[in-house]
């Protein structure tokens, strides 16, 4: 399928649906970590996950741990010697619904727990931007008042499991690439020491972050302008589009 809005209620210019349909396509082929049926099935969750009864008394609960079950499951989604008997034994499907319902009450302790129960850190970048990938495009869609894309059919195929050698520990939770990432592949992903973490976070999987740019320019601005208080994008000004973020930050309880 190639992505359209032109059915939609309002017009959309037309870079939302090609940086979209770029998405979809990536989303249907081999990743770096998982594979496209692996992808799939990660977007897949991450829509059923709205829908979970565990993810809906966990979010009321005081703490998270409180609520104890099952997920309501939308895929055969489970990462290669992971057990399918209880959640906190199968965490992928539990990050990617914990990712989508509860956000803001993840912490490095759930991160280095789900890391134990047999998640790779790469898989689980990975994980997140294509996570961060869907949601965005299905609130694009529900905001519109247009129907959900359909999901794509997996390609077959290999993932490259490539992990870039600048990669390190420094303040995240996860290896970065190093800030000063001149002269290595990495280079495109931003001027070389001249980066915020927003962009570095994904970095130990550089495609995520090549999706986030592509996505981030039509839904907000190019990274270059982000900093100039003047840039803007269609009818709204820079301070229309910073106030409608900061609420919805806030609306979502965003600690960055």
């Amino acid at each position: 399928m190639t992505i359209s809005y032109g059915g939609a209620p309002y017009p959309v210019r037309g870079d939302f649906a090609a940086a979209h349909d770029r998405f979809w396509r990536r989303l249907a082929a081999p990743g770096t970590w998982w594979s496209a049926a692996e992808r799939v099935a990660i977007a897949r969750e991450a829509r059923r996950a709205r829908e979970c009864d565990l993810c809906r008394r966990r979010k009321a609960a005081l703490s998270p741990d409180h609520a104890a079950g099952e997920h309501d499951r939308g895929s055969d989604l489970a990462a290669r010697g992971e057990s399918r008997a209880s959640p906190r034994e199968e965490p992928a499907l539990d990050a990617v619904h914990r990712i989508v319902t509860d956000a803001s009450r993840l912490s490095r302790r759930w991160l280095d727990e789900t890391l134990a129960r047999g998640l790779t850190v790469e898989r689980y970048v990975e994980l997140v931007g294509t996570v961060v990938a869907l949601v965005s495009i299905d609130s694009f869609c529900r905001a519109l008042g247009v129907p959900e894309h359909p999901l794509p059919e997996p390609l077959a195929g290999e993932p490259s499991r490539y992990r870039p050698a600048s990669a390190r520990q420094e303040e995240a939770w996860v290896p970065v690439v190093a800030e000063d990432n001149a002269g290595t592949p990495e280079a495109d992903l931003w001027p070389a020491s001249r980066s915020a973490w927003v962009i570095r976070a994904m970095s130990l999987v550089p495609d995520e972050v090549r999706t986030l740019i592509d996505l981030s320019t039509v839904h907000y601005l190019p990274m270059a302008d982000v900093r100039n208080p003047q840039a803007s994008r269609g009818r709204l000004s820079r301070p229309q589009m910073e106030l409608i973020a900061g609420r919805v930050s806030a609306l979502n309880s965003c600690f960055y």
